[in-house]
């Protein structure tokens, strides 16, 4: 198990963050870098199931800039299965044992599941990225609440299996700006301190491509939670489409939309490529003038 000290300055680093938007310092934007332990994400999956590669690819983002790790054990990709707690945590609890001993910077855990969220957060996690956004299992909420935890609030439309089966909206930025409202009062209800809510509107997570360029292009309108807002374009299929590109050629299209998110109000990103999206961070940030630390 990790050692309390260590725990409680990753803990304190989110709260950081967290700290930072809440007084509107706005310093930088932070850089959420993606370790999937699947072997069927959509764009690197199977490539770091081993723990032994996981802790390199993990130690190559800190390197890189990462300010915190997210690991996820089960693939959101569209038409993706569901599989179960065992497995989940077979894939993720050997590679967060390790990681919380060897990394300085936070790791949050990307799961829906309250088992999986607690034994993370036992070893070290410091902060919980839930897709469901509390609403897939009726523990998480108090488990989040028990720890004290950082969480992730993200909206989706629909289940992995189905959300791109023709997603519509009435109204895209007011439904998913009145879903946020639901689910913060949800998390509050349930004892999650106010300011430990980040939302993420959910890229690609039962949106067309006109709902996920709508998205970054109105985001600062998600401002009005008063919030940190997290965004994930990284290597989407949305890029694609835009480009007419694969998976693995997707990078500059990443950047694009990292830059513009972060124009319009992003402070966290979660990225695949952190060497490149800490540098268009840097420079975005340069250019709309966010205030220096201190």
């Amino acid at each position: 198990m990790v050692g309390v000290a260590h725990h409680t300055s990753q803990v304190f680093i989110v709260q950081n963050i967290i700290y930072d938007f809440q007084k509107l310092k706005g310093h930088r934007t932070y850089i959420m870098g993606i370790l999937n332990l699947t072997p069927d994400s959509f764009s690197d999956g199977g490539i770091f199931s081993s723990v032994e590669k996981a802790l390199e690819h993990a130690e190559i983002m800190v390197n890189d800039g990462a300010d915190i790790i997210d690991i996820g054990g089960e693939s959101s990709r569209p038409g993706s299965e569901p599989i179960s707690a065992e497995e989940e945590s077979k894939r993720v609890l050997p590679v967060i044992e390790e990681l919380v001993k060897r990394l300085k910077i936070p790791i949050s855990v990307d799961t829906y599941k309250a088992s999986i969220a607690k034994q993370a957060l036992e070893l070290g996690v410091s902060m919980v990225n839930d897709i469901s956004s509390l609403s897939a299992d009726p523990d998480m909420a108090s488990v989040i609440a028990d720890y004290g935890s950082p969480v992730v609030l993200m909206h989706k439309k629909g289940s992995p299996k189905d959300m791109q089966i023709n997603p519509n909206y009435s109204s895209l930025i007011p439904e998913i700006i009145s879903f946020f409202r639901s689910r913060i009062e949800y998390a509050l209800d349930s004892g999650i301190s106010s300011d430990k809510i980040i939302i993420d509107p959910g890229i690609g997570f039962g949106k067309t491509l006109e709902h996920n360029l709508e998205i970054i292009r109105r985001l600062g309108e998600f401002k009005c939670l008063g919030k940190p807002i997290m965004v994930g374009p990284s290597r989407k299929s949305f890029i694609g489409k835009v480009l007419d590109l694969p998976v693995d050629d997707r990078v500059e299209g990443t950047a694009a939309a990292v830059a513009i998110a972060i124009m319009n109000g992003a402070d966290i990103v979660r990225v695949h490529d952190v060497k490149e999206m800490v540098r268009v961070a840097h420079m975005t940030d340069a250019i709309v003038k966010r205030k220096d630390e201190g």
